[in-house]
């Protein structure tokens, strides 16, 4: 059997990181975690997650720069990129699809949802 995928769980809210990590844990994920902009960008160059849940609202830099610094660095190409966000304007959505993310969800969501979305996105990755 394969080792489990990586996630890196992005967000400053501790509350959601500690549900978002419990949940990924239970699907089976291995689960990594950042609390602002520059420690995700750490964590991925050091652990290559196959996935990230990315908060756009975050200290020292941003969902979107994390994107767009993810998705220059050649090492860090394929990691696929979940934006989650409060703000669910379009301008959001397209500014996150536009440095590069390959899906996006608003909060509050479903962990239904959430979960199925993150096995879609690891599944058309392999």
């Amino acid at each position: 059997m394969s080792p489990p995928a990586k996630i890196l769980i992005a967000d400053d809210e501790p509350n959601i990181l500690v549900s978002l990590e419990f949940l990924m844990k239970r699907e089976g994920y291995e689960v990594l975690v950042a609390r602002d902009g520059d420690e995700a960008i750490e964590v991925l160059r050091r652990e290559r997650p196959a996935l990230v849940l990315l908060d756009v609202m975050m200290p020292k830099r941003t969902g979107f720069e994390v994107c767009q610094a993810l998705r220059a660095d050649e090492a860090l190409r394929d990691v696929r990129v979940l934006m989650l966000t409060a703000k669910g304007r379009d301008t959001d959505v397209a500014k996150g699809l536009g440095v590069g993310a390959d899906a996006y969800m608003t909060k509050p969501f479903s962990t239904k949802e959430l979960v199925q979305k993150v096995r879609e996105m690891l599944e058309a990755r392999s």
